[in-house]
């Protein structure tokens, strides 16, 4: 097993920075996602870890070892790609032995290896296949099943369910994580899906612009986003965000036709702002439907409906308050039409307070979090 460590990591193209400055340290045997949206680095920093690209600037150490001119296939890692990258001319037994078979590895070793793989993977049955007699879940298996067969002491996945559907990305998921488990193996997953990041990391990388904006467990960084754009990238639907002024005091928000009262928790804070904008972050869970009529169940926003989205267990609900679009998820019972006007009961214990220049976090303490 082995630990991967990015020290101050840069990567250009032609004088184009894809990765700025990038420090990250994936402990032994975790499962650490790259998450961010398209272009932001996280499958070039990857391809690095491989040695499929070479570093600007910076250092790369797999384990005690700096592998920064080392080859890819002295780094011990194994690497699963999004478009399976299997030998059509190949029986499945053939792709999952081959990479043994080049590096000369007797044959007993070969069988036992394949033979744990196939059943892990519940490729058994399979084996005497070729690629196009298989579906694209099994694809993606035999993909696996060759990284497993290496042994390596990294596993490197650069978004390997993107070309499943929705169904078949939830199933591999679920067995792409629980191999992890079982295997315990160092793991390095990039995804652009925020649901793959928070349902398969111990912990995830949040990336934008080549660099990493926050690391955490993804319970930490859902419940404490460092800056805005990590409160919209994840949530889904996103948080709803919106300017407003620190009133008198610290003790309400005045936004673009509705104010709020500020937590009690946070009025200190808050009134050293005093007359200043911030950018208030609420996230859909987090408003409801009010049932007090006179406004006793806590802040209330009054939003005049756009559109809903029934989705069986909940509804989703589109509208807008003043200048500002909400979006709320509701109970299936609340089922307001397009036009109507409801009243939503905001949890402002759920509140978050962001720099209105900066765009990072504010503490009820008043400092912003690093």
């Amino acid at each position: 097993m082995a630990t991967v460590t990015l020290e101050n990591v840069s990567k250009s193209f032609d004088g184009t920075a894809v990765l700025e400055d990038l420090n990250l340290e994936v402990r032994d045997r975790e499962f650490m996602v790259l998450v961010g949206p398209s272009g932001c680095g996280k499958s070039t920093a990857l391809r690095l870890i491989a040695g499929l690209e070479n570093p600007t600037s910076g250092r790369i150490a797999i384990g005690d070892r700096v592998v920064n001119d080392v080859p890819p296939k002295d780094r011990d890692i194994a690497m699963v790609f999004q478009n399976y990258a299997l030998y059509p001319h190949m029986t499945v037994r053939e792709n999952l032995e081959f990479g043994l078979t080049m590096r000369r590895t007797p044959r007993p070793e070969v069988e036992r290896r394949v033979g744990e793989a196939a059943s892990v993977l519940g490729l058994a049955e399979l084996l005497e296949r070729r690629p196009k007699q298989l579906s694209g879940g099994q694809r993606q298996r035999v993909a696996v099943g060759r990284a497993i067969v290496r042994q390596p002491s990294v596993f490197l996945f650069d978004e390997p369910l993107s070309n499943l559907d929705a169904r078949l990305r939830v199933q591999m998921r679920a067995e792409i994580k629980t191999l992890q488990q079982r295997l315990q193996t160092t793991t390095v997953y990039v995804t652009h899906d925020q649901v793959e990041a928070m349902t398969m990391g111990s912990r995830i990388a949040v990336m934008r612009g080549g660099r990493i904006q926050q690391i955490g467990t993804p319970l930490e960084v859902y419940e404490r986003p460092q800056n805005l754009f990590v409160a919209g990238f994840l949530g889904s639907p996103p948080m709803n965000v919106f300017r407003a002024e620190v009133g008198p005091g610290g003790e309400r928000l005045a936004a673009s036709g509705f104010t709020l009262p500020v937590p009690f928790g946070w009025r200190a804070a808050a009134a050293k702002r005093e007359g200043r904008a911030v950018i208030v972050g609420l996230r859909p869970e987090n408003l409801h439907a009010a049932r007090d009529p006179n406004g006793a169940d806590g802040a209330r926003v009054e939003v005049a409906v756009e559109f809903v989205e029934p989705l069986g267990d909940e509804v989703v609900v589109h509208g807008r308050a003043g200048g500002e679009t909400f979006v709320s998820r509701l109970e299936p019972s609340v089922l307001p039409a397009p036009g109507a006007r409801i009243s939503l009961a905001a949890d402002l214990s759920r509140l978050h307070l962001f720099d209105a220049e900066t765009e990072q976090r504010l503490e009820p303490e008043g400092i912003a979090l690093r």
